[in-house]
């Protein structure tokens, strides 16, 4: 039988939920109070909380908002308090950061009909509440593709923060990259700490547990692995810290591109898995301002750029151009849905 494959694209179940309904707004151009509430990771993660702020601030830039501030959160106990003193100090547009605070959200919402949510890597939550979300298994796909394609020893490794439909989709994308590898080049390149049939995987528990990031990163390396892609937000910087000081591996940089956000690791990470978290929550602030906000979702894709790859220069010659070539087709492809799936191989 002929062999083919097929790319299954595929956001959380909770995320599939989209309303349409739009929020009434008095007129448009109104510049908002913007309040992020972040997770536990912190402002400087060089990932997840950074990379959403960002956004907050071209919006200040941009003048589509008057003033932008963050609260911190030191655990998940903080995000309902968070979010409470933002609507106690008039915030109009509240950006929660992260799958999370989904329950923190739901219920402010809820209670302050009048107040504009967006929700990074969220699902709907009425028709105040704006989710922003990635299809990040696209992107990883490509990367898993050349993580297999540059490997030596044959393993390839993956860790996840904890095991929420937002992290094990860079898991679950990553893994597939490497089984399409391996169809189309007859190989047997192994992943590590994620197991596709049983959607199972390697986690740390929490995403700023340093010395877990660390033992992961060298058993990983001991197994074998000599790439490892660690998706728990400021945890790829113990990873590929590790990897320097052994130079038994290489790492996949998530979220953001090393060089803005991690340069002093460029030379053993050789692509970034970029997702536009700026990019999703400055159109969240401008739609408000524009008076046009509503609860339909915001999806990044490989066709729209809200997810892509980015090679790191001091790679440049390390990758040959018959791999990049490769990868470029790949991007051209799912972008344009020619693949489209993944999970069977028939």
């Amino acid at each position: 039988m002929k062999k083919s494959i097929k790319l299954v694209v595929a956001i959380a179940a909770t995320s599939l939920v989209t309303s349409v309904a739009v929020t009434p707004a008095a007129h448009g151009a109104t510049k908002q109070k913007v309040c992020v509430a972040l997770d536990t990771a912190g402002i400087n993660d060089k990932s997840f909380n950074q990379s959403s702020y960002d956004g907050a601030k071209m919006a200040l830039s941009k003048g589509y908002a008057s003033s932008i501030k963050y609260w911190p959160a030191k655990s998940n106990a903080d995000y309902a308090p968070n979010i409470n003193k933002m609507i106690a100090e008039k915030c109009t547009l509240i950006v929660g950061v992260g799958f999370l605070l989904g329950d923190a959200i739901a219920v402010a919402a809820k209670a302050n009909p009048s107040v504009k949510f967006g929700f990074v890597d969220g699902w709907g939550l009425g028709n105040n509440v704006k989710a922003i979300t990635y299809k990040t298994d696209e992107n990883s796909f490509i990367v898993g593709y050349m993580a297999a394609a540059l490997s030596k020893t044959g393993k390839v490794g993956t860790y996840g923060g904890i095991p929420i439909p937002t992290v094990t989709i860079f898991m679950e994308g990553f893994a597939n990259g490497v089984a399409h590898y391996n169809l189309m080049k007859n190989k047997n390149v192994q992943v590590l700490g994620w197991n596709t049939e049983t959607k199972t995987g390697t986690f740390l528990g929490g995403f700023d547990d340093t010395t877990k990031a660390l033992q992961t990163s060298i058993s990983l390396e001991q197994q074998g692995a000599d790439f490892i892609f660690p998706v728990a937000g400021g945890m790829q910087a113990t990873t590929a810290a590790n990897s320097q000081k052994t130079k038994k591996s290489n790492v996949i940089w998530v979220d953001a591109k090393v060089m803005n956000t991690g340069a002093q690791y460029a030379n053993v990470v050789p692509v970034s898995v970029v997702k536009g978290l700026g990019e999703g929550v400055l159109a969240t602030v401008k739609e408000a301002y524009d008076g046009k906000f509503s609860s339909n979702m915001y999806v990044g894709t490989m066709a729209n750029k809200g997810v892509s790859i980015a090679l790191t220069p001091a790679w440049n010659n390390k990758v040959s151009a018959s791999l990049k070539a490769e990868i470029a087709k790949l991007s051209k492809d799912i972008a344009s849905g020619n693949i489209i799936a993944l999970n069977s191989v028939e």
